[in-house]
């Protein structure tokens, strides 16, 4: 369920360069344009992009237009292309207190420890190789799993953009790892606080 609020809402995504970070976030971003979110910016917030190394992009949504175009600070929402990135990032960084932290793991919602947050969790490597995806393409099922998770944007309209954005990169793989992805997420934590609680 779309929560109606006039504040914006910020997603942060951390993932490794040539993973696609900012690609789903701009998938997120014309869903979310199309589903009623009048605001929508996005920007990178890393320097140099060198595959296999960390890389940062930031989303704002909002109903209203948005005039603060700085990086974010404090998200709503981190989104985690790569589980190992955990070891290197903090991810959690300026995440606001209930915020959702939405992970790509191979391990159960539960080994993660963030008492703070909420947490969303599925094997978005494993389900795109069953989706057909050659292995390490995970950001489409990513948008799957945040889609699950935060109820911002509707499953058939973000698949819908995937299908329009990979119309020439295995756009129905794209689409079905979205979907698997989205059913199965597991989520456990905080219902305080947060862009949707």
């Amino acid at each position: 369920m779309q929560k109606e609020s006039p504040q914006m809402i910020q997603i942060r995504w951390h993932g490794r360069g040539g993973q696609g970070a900012i690609t789903a976030a701009k998938v997120v971003a014309e869903a979310a344009f199309k589903s009623g979110y009048a605001g929508v910016a996005m920007a990178p917030t890393f320097g140099t992009e060198r595959r296999g190394a960390p890389v940062c992009t930031s989303l704002k949504i909002a109903k209203g237009k948005i005039y603060d175009l700085s990086p974010i600070v404090s998200p709503d929402i981190v989104v985690v292309l790569d589980h190992l990135i955990l070891n290197e990032v903090d991810v959690t960084a300026g995440l606001k207190p209930g915020g959702l932290l939405v992970i790509n793991s191979p391990h159960p919602v539960e080994k993660h420890k963030y008492p703070n947050y909420r947490v969303a969790v599925a094997n978005v490597t494993k389900l795109g190789t069953e989706a057909g995806l050659r292995k390490g393409v995970v950001n489409s099922g990513i948008i799957g799993v945040l889609s699950k998770a935060s109820g911002l944007v509707n499953i058939d309209l973000l698949t819908n953009c995937i299908t329009k954005e990979f119309y020439n990169r295995r756009p129905e793989e794209n689409a079905k790892a979205a979907h698997l992805s989205f059913e199965s997420t597991q989520m456990q934590g905080t219902k305080t606080g947060g862009a949707d609680a």
